[in-house]
């Protein structure tokens, strides 16, 4: 592999640039004066929808100075190579999306990579973050976290993510609907234990702003309640990496509760959450030990 590396811009001769600009999540006063420069003076303005990055502009009290085109997950195969024979000819071209950094959930990995491999530069105008607000005001562990997307839609596929992620002990961020995200907590109480600390964070730095906190247990049944509008990262703590025990060794555990009164279901929650184990799976040993 053969190292290479973009000069300063002084340097750069003819040769433009790619410039990812991060634009506000919520709050329009969150626009640094980087941006409103860029829009200002960019030869190309990539927009994800060109008429939010106008109404943007106009808040901002900036007129797009360059042509303005839009680039979104239905035109970026057409238009990546627009784009990068713009750059090549020394133009200045801004990729904006609709809110926070291009490529995070949002189109530019396949533009940056395009001009990555065309050896021609590629910078950042640093902005907003949906993902790094929502985990600094989660309180929850921020010192490792990954950052995941969003879940599944489908359920067995999501099950099939949450399991794999059940382990992992860093802090995870998900970006969520919010008429998917009552579903999307219950399956998580499933995977990752009903008792595991986490946070919906919705509608930031808007004016309905709110963040909700406590397990994924409590959580679900509070998004249950049709409580959840808006824009919504759900951040959830790692596990605790407490060892986990098989399915089969909570058996007797579980069908004791149940002899001592509870419900087959709360005794497969109780045991599952100190067993470290997903309650379906402790559930459908249950309920085949009792077939036997």
């Amino acid at each position: 592999m053969q190292v290479r590396h973009d000069g300063p811009v002084e340097s750069r001769g003819t040769i433009g640039r790619l410039v990812l600009a991060g634009t506000p999540i919520g709050n329009a006063g969150d626009a640094t004066t980087r941006l409103v420069d860029l829009l200002a003076t960019a030869d190309v303005v990539a927009a994800e929808d060109t008429r939010r990055l106008h109404r943007l502009a106009s808040t901002l009290g900036v007129a797009p100075r360059g042509t303005v085109l839009s680039y979104h997950e239905h035109n970026e195969v057409e238009r990546t190579p627009e784009l990068v024979e713009a750059v090549r000819g020394g133009s200045t071209v801004a990729l904006v999306t609709d809110a926070g950094m291009p490529s995070v959930s949002d189109p530019g990995y396949r533009l940056v990579r395009a001009c990555v491999e065309a050896h021609l530069p590629v910078t950042v105008v640093p902005g907003p973050s949906a993902v790094l607000a929502a985990l600094a005001v989660s309180g929850l562990p921020s010192d490792r976290f990954a950052f995941e997307g969003f879940a599944p839609r489908k359920p067995g596929e999501r099950s099939r993510v949450f399991a794999a992620l059940a382990a992992d002990e860093r802090t995870l961020v998900f970006f969520e609907s919010p008429h998917r995200t009552a579903a999307t907590l219950a399956a998580m109480a499933e995977a990752f234990g009903a008792e595991r600390d986490a946070a919906v964070c919705r509608e930031l730095t808007k004016t309905y702003e709110e963040v909700v906190r406590g397990s994924l247990a409590e959580l679900a049944a509070w998004a249950e309640q049709g409580e959840v509008r808006g824009e919504v990262c759900v951040v959830v703590a790692g596990s605790s990496g407490a060892p986990s025990r098989e399915p089969a060794e909570l058996v007797e555990e579980v069908l004791d509760l149940v002899s001592s009164g509870y419900r087959l279901k709360d005794a497969v929650r109780v045991t599952a959450d100190r067993g470290g184990v997903p309650s379906r799976t402790l559930y459908d040993e249950v309920v085949a030990r009792r077939k036997r």
